[in-house]
């Protein structure tokens, strides 16, 4: 069970490089240590960045104390481009190993592409076979430690646990839209034998409130809405997710925020 930071793509609109780096900082000071970037989300340099300032700094002892996610972008979803581009991610974050690398999005994109969404004749259907291939080299070559998939359905796990060699341990999916897809793909997983990770993004109160159509939440939304004094929204969505064993990851530029979120593990 972990809860990390991300920072995602969505980013507020007055922030730049510096303000990412800074909010990465302020996580660190805040106890994060598990952090969840992408080459699509422009946030691997600002992340490398605020590593090696916290390193300098005395903040962290060394960078083993961090675990870094980050994830094979659709564009390079080739036999022979993965291990280049697992290397220009190792570069953009200045380090020399990344702990969990992830298949981002089981599919293919057409090589200018670098952000979702996209416009469909920019989508070819994925080898999956041969890019898991590839992934597998880059954790034998030490560039991570751990390899994984993200937002793949379960016929796309079935097919992918067909001829993996190294089955992927963790699905990182979102929570937020569909409880019961996410419960069913971690379903493949376990039922294969395999140990399964998802990893769910706190959702913001829009979502939530959208969310209260739904049978197998309605229960749980009902505490959001009749305990709103007791504590914040999200901190009875994220204590909600760390009872069930699920790995949460959370997006904040807010100092305070930050250190709230924590507040649920007291």
């Amino acid at each position: 069970m972990t809860i990390g930071s991300q920072p995602h793509q969505a980013l507020p609109k007055d922030s730049t490089h510096k303000t990412t780096k800074a909010a990465i900082i302020e996580a660190i000071k805040a106890g994060y240590r598990h952090f969840d970037t992408a080459f699509s989300y422009r946030t691997e340099q600002p992340l490398g960045e605020a590593i090696a300032e916290t390193l300098n700094l005395g903040l962290i002892e060394s960078r083993d104390e961090l675990f870094i996610t980050s994830k094979l972008w659709s564009s390079f979803a080739e036999n022979d481009l993965v291990v280049p581009a697992t290397k220009m991610n190792l570069g953009n974050l200045q380090l020399d190993y990344i702990d969990l690398y992830l298949k981002h999005w089981p599919l293919k994109l057409s090589q200018e592409v670098r952000q979702m969404p996209v416009i469909r004749e920019h989508i070819f259907p994925l080898d999956i076979k041969s890019v898991w291939e590839g992934m597998g080299e880059c954790k034998n070559l030490g560039l991570t430690k751990a390899i994984g998939v993200s937002n793949f359905s379960c016929k796309k796990l079935q097919e992918l646990l067909s001829t993996a060699k190294i089955p992927p341990p963790v699905n990182l999916v979102s929570g937020d839209e569909s409880t019961l897809a996410a419960k069913e793909i971690e379903g493949v997983l376990q039922g294969k034998g395999y140990p399964c990770l998802s990893f769910w993004t706190v959702t913001s109160l829009k979502r939530l409130q959208r969310l209260k159509e739904k049978p197998l939440l309605r229960w749980e939304i009902s505490i959001v809405v009749f305990i709103p004094l007791l504590c914040l929204v999200w901190q009875i969505s994220m204590r909600w997710l760390y009872e069930q064993g699920v790995s949460s990851i959370a997006k904040s530029f807010n100092k305070e925020r930050m250190k709230e979120n924590l507040d649920i593990l007291d």
